[in-house]
């Protein structure tokens, strides 16, 4: 079974020495596809460029951080650019609008303008009908104040690194649409995942790793990767009191239909 990771940044300098070694140790411990969420405009060549070398395998979302929207005077013209690369994509297509969302850990003095963005790219996933992957960083109740607004719209995606409230959970489940990134943060002892993905079910999950950050135990305190998505699988069925056959199975499912990959 093909495992996935839906979420992951391997385009990024930290994996300059050894990225053909990663893509080929991700292959090794069977995870066969990986989604790159955009950052912003410093990086999309580099992004595009790694997904040329693997065209199959690294799979292009195109969007704008909430974080680079902070500070930033240009940030309307990086939504002009993400808007112009998704009416004319420079690679065979993208598979998302993202990484978008709402950050308000480093300063809440760009929510307005992150709301925004935020709004923005939205309306541009439902223009494309493609999914979202959305990060939400002390935010959720601005976050599900956002997602109210689109409900009945179609809207559908990946709540990215999730490991929040069952409450939280349940309301965006209602809105219809979502699936939950699990990742490394579901492994800590105080991350939550031991109160939550029990209560979670499989069809509403999917696999990430938000490499190279928040490695699952044991790794932490490296560089994170996509070879490390089993030990994620194996943790959630532990969790779950199930097989990691039935979590691979239901996770990459749920990543196909999500993403409109080949099955």
């Amino acid at each position: 079974m093909e495992l996935i990771d839906t979420h992951t940044h391997i385009y990024e300098p930290e994996f300059d020495e050894d990225r053909r070694q990663t893509m080929e140790r991700a292959a090794e411990a069977g995870v066969g596809r990986l989604l790159f969420p955009a950052i912003d405009s410093g990086s999309h060549e580099r992004m595009l460029a790694v997904c040329r070398d693997y065209p199959g395998r690294c799979l292009p979302m195109m969007g704008l951080h909430p974080t680079s929207v902070n500070d930033n005077p240009q940030w309307r013209r990086e939504l002009d650019t993400v808007e112009r690369m998704l009416a004319a994509p420079p690679v065979e297509r993208f598979y998302g609008v993202g990484e978008i969302g709402l950050d308000l850990y480093w300063s809440a003095d760009w929510e307005r303008e992150q709301t925004e963005a935020l709004h923005a790219q939205i309306e541009l996933a439902l223009k494309y009908g493609l999914p979202v992957a959305i990060h939400t960083r002390n935010a959720w109740p601005q976050m599900l104040e956002v997602l109210a607004c689109y409900r009945g719209r179609g809207l559908r995606g990946v709540m990215h690194a999730f490991c929040d409230s069952e409450e939280h959970y349940r309301r965006v489940k209602r809105l219809g649409g979502f699936k939950f990134g699990l990742g490394g943060v579901t492994t800590y002892k105080k991350g939550g995942g031991a109160e939550l993905v029990p209560r979670m079910e499989l069809e509403d999950m999917v696999l990430e790793t938000d490499s190279p950050y928040l490695p699952p135990v044991p790794f932490r305190g490296r560089r994170n990767e996509s070879a490390y998505i089993p030990y994620i699988c194996e943790h959630i069925a532990r969790l779950k009191g199930v097989a990691a056959e039935a979590v691979a199975e239901a996770t990459t499912r749920n990543a196909v239909e999500l993403f409109g990959l080949e099955a």
